[in-house]
């Protein structure tokens, strides 16, 4: 299978993208998926939803750039013009993740919301738009791995070479299916946000080892990728935040059950 080409259609002299459709689809799916769960399971207006949906977007595609940009620093410095050149692509996933965070975290203070529980809703829809927007990347001929002569490999300049790509769709749709189930009856607050972390981690730990393009980081030891380093470190912190959040609200289940005990012996 080989990738048809980056152009969707054509308006004049403009050219349409499929990588642009593709992002753009998984936006508008993953924000349908939260919109729609907002009020029933996370007891957020639609209202409000749309504001948190609107200013966490925003703050998320500009971290894809920045990330993308900080990690590349050395051609950017030299050609700053192009740091704004999005057309050329250069975008991140992590960026986008951390910044919206963040933003997450603003709102959750201006709103009175908890902010694990924005955090939740939202990371129900993420890997639905991640498992659409990541087949931009074959249309580009890129995000892919190393070379293959497994059956279901792609040609990329006349080589075969494993679909990174596909195999992070199939995981992220998967992990959305996962979640959705998963959220409908959380043990605890934070509890999908702390579940997407690692399990999305890993995956991108296990497919970032077979790609040929990754941002390097320079560390005691030598290079290493990028996203690897960064999935170690979030599988271990969210771990444990997993593991105290868990032990906390199994402690309160035990102390409310004693408080009906006791209710029910005075009576």
């Amino acid at each position: 299978m080989e990738s048809p080409g980056r152009i969707a259609f054509t308006i004049g002299s403009f050219e349409v993208m499929w990588y642009g459709i593709l992002v753009a689809l998984g936006i508008v799916c993953a924000f349908v998926v939260i919109i729609y769960r907002a009020p029933k399971y996370h007891g957020i207006s639609a209202d409000r939803t749309v504001n948190l949906v609107i200013l966490i977007l925003v703050a998320a595609i500009i971290g894809t750039r920045v990330y993308y940009v900080i990690f590349q620093w050395e051609y950017y410095s030299a050609n700053p013009s192009e740091i704004f050149n999005f057309r050329a692509g250069g975008l991140a996933i992590h960026g986008g993740l951390i910044f919206g965070c963040l933003m997450a975290a603003v709102l959750a203070r201006i709103y009175k919301e908890k902010f694990f529980n924005i955090v939740d809703l939202f990371f129900v829809g993420i890997p639905l738009g991640q498992a659409i927007g990541r087949w931009g990347n074959f249309f580009n001929s890129e995000a892919h791995g190393v070379h293959t002569d497994l059956p279901w490999a792609i040609v990329v300049n006349g080589d075969t070479v494993h679909p990174t790509f596909l195999y992070e769709s199939i995981w992220c749709l998967i992990l959305f299916v996962v979640l959705w189930k998963l959220d409908n009856k959380r043990i605890f607050t934070g509890q999908t946000f702390l579940l997407y972390c690692m399990l999305y981690s890993a995956e991108r730990f296990l497919v970032e080892g077979l790609r040929t393009d990754s941002l390097m980081v320079s560390l005691p030891g030598g290079e290493f990728r990028q996203a690897q380093v960064l999935s170690i470190i979030v599988i271990i912190v969210a771990a444990v935040v997993y593991l105290l959040f868990y032990k906390a609200q199994k402690k309160k289940e035990i102390a409310a059950s004693g408080e009906v005990d006791d209710k029910s012996e005075e009576e």
